[in-house]
């Protein structure tokens, strides 16, 4: 790849740079084609995105974005056929073949964050209102037709804006190379930099009280699991589960002061699971390593997303709607970093459940038991 273009093959829209096809050079019969050095880029892109897939996916019809999930390892996967068949067809005679799939993959790719972002805000700022009386078909076809809809438009841009063409040019002193234009996603560049600069701002007031929450944190949950591994025994649970859960609840919120709000809550667990990827994505802009879209369109960012867009979404409803019980589900460990923050309501409610709970299961034995004796 060459990061640095001559201003003409610079857009408004993306960041173009150079895909190196093939090179030589002059005075040697020898020539390098990296065919079988995109078919391995396109093919580790497919492993990984699969991987996160069957990690953060379980449910995909249940979301838009998981939906889009689904839709961007098929898009993979037939990219990686695509460039697979141009290598065992031989390299010479697929160089602008290749240049042609580099260049409208990276310009279809380049079109789908922003509409998937918005489309995806709307999923989960209207779900309930749209949800109520559809089944998991409706929106099941819900979420097929919207990604549809969202590749269609990607395509049109594609195939109305790119002109893959070859280009020959001096790589280096006596090395020349021919060359396609990809475009690098400048949507996602710009959305990395700006989530990575507000986690920064927004952790650095609390920063000395962090390792106390995220231990007070861990902690918290370790109980909470201890708990439910006790619910195998109805009559313990029946008996004692109120009393442990209440005094657990009371010493667990009274022994962190001052507590964490509700939106830092949200913020650490969020930057606990994904500043390890903001970092690593930061740093590729900072030094200039430039990744055309076809990668950096990936499953990490879209569960970034989907992550950040179900926080914003479920801290909005929580301060305009009341306190919530359930947290969202998603990778990051909302349920764990949730469970600290300073919600009296939100503890009252726990707490209510966990009598609710508790009277459920005495009913269930004593039935139980009046059905055996009689």
């Amino acid at each position: 790849m060459l990061p640095e273009l001559s201003p003409s093959l610079e857009t408004s829209h993306d960041t173009k740079m150079l895909a190196i096809i093939k090179q030589w050079q002059e005075g040697f019969p020898c020539q390098t084609i990296n065919t079988d050095k995109y078919l391995f880029l396109i093919l580790l892109k497919l492993v990984l995105d699969t991987v996160a897939f069957c990690l953060c996916c379980r449910k995909f019809y249940t979301s838009f974005l998981s939906m889009c999930s689904l839709s961007i390892v098929i898009a993979d996967a037939v990219m990686a056929f695509g460039v697979a068949a141009m290598w065992f067809e031989g390299a010479e005679r697929s160089l602008a073949s290749l240049c042609f799939l580099l260049a409208n993959a990276s310009a279809i790719y380049g079109a789908l964050p922003l509409p998937m972002m918005c489309l995806g805000l709307l999923d989960y700022g209207l779900g309930n209102t749209l949800n109520v009386n559809q089944t998991d078909i409706c929106k099941h076809l819900r979420n097929v037709v919207l990604t549809l809809l969202v590749w269609i438009q990607a395509f049109i841009y594609a195939f109305s804006s790119v002109k893959a063409e070859l280009i020959e040019l001096d790589y280096v002193m006596g090395i020349k190379a021919l060359v396609c234009a990809v475009e690098e996603s400048a949507m996602i560049n710009y959305f990395v930099l700006v989530l990575f600069s507000i986690l920064i701002f927004s952790i650095l007031p609390f920063w000395s009280r962090i390792p106390q929450w995220v231990k007070e944190a861990d902690r918290l949950h370790e109980v909470r699991e201890e708990q439910e591994n006790h619910r195998s025994d109805i009559l313990f649970i029946s008996t004692t589960y109120s009393e442990t859960q209440s005094g657990g609840d009371i010493y667990l919120y009274e022994s962190i002061k001052p507590r964490p709000p509700l939106w830092f809550s949200l913020t650490l667990g969020f930057g606990i699971f994904w500043m390890p990827y903001l970092i690593v994505t930061v740093a590729c802009l900072t030094y200039g390593f430039g990744v055309p879209a076809y990668v950096t369109v990936n499953l990490l960012w879209l569960e970034c997303t989907n992550s950040l867009l179900l926080g914003v979404i479920f801290w909005i409803k929580s301060k305009t709607l009341g306190p919530y019980i359930n947290q969202p589900e998603n990778v990051c460990l909302w349920h764990v970093y949730c469970k600290e923050c300073k919600q009296e309501n939100v503890c009252k409610c726990i707490k209510r459940q966990s009598v609710m709970d508790s009277g459920l299961n005495i009913c269930k034995y004593l039935q139980k038991s009046v059905y055996i004796l009689t």
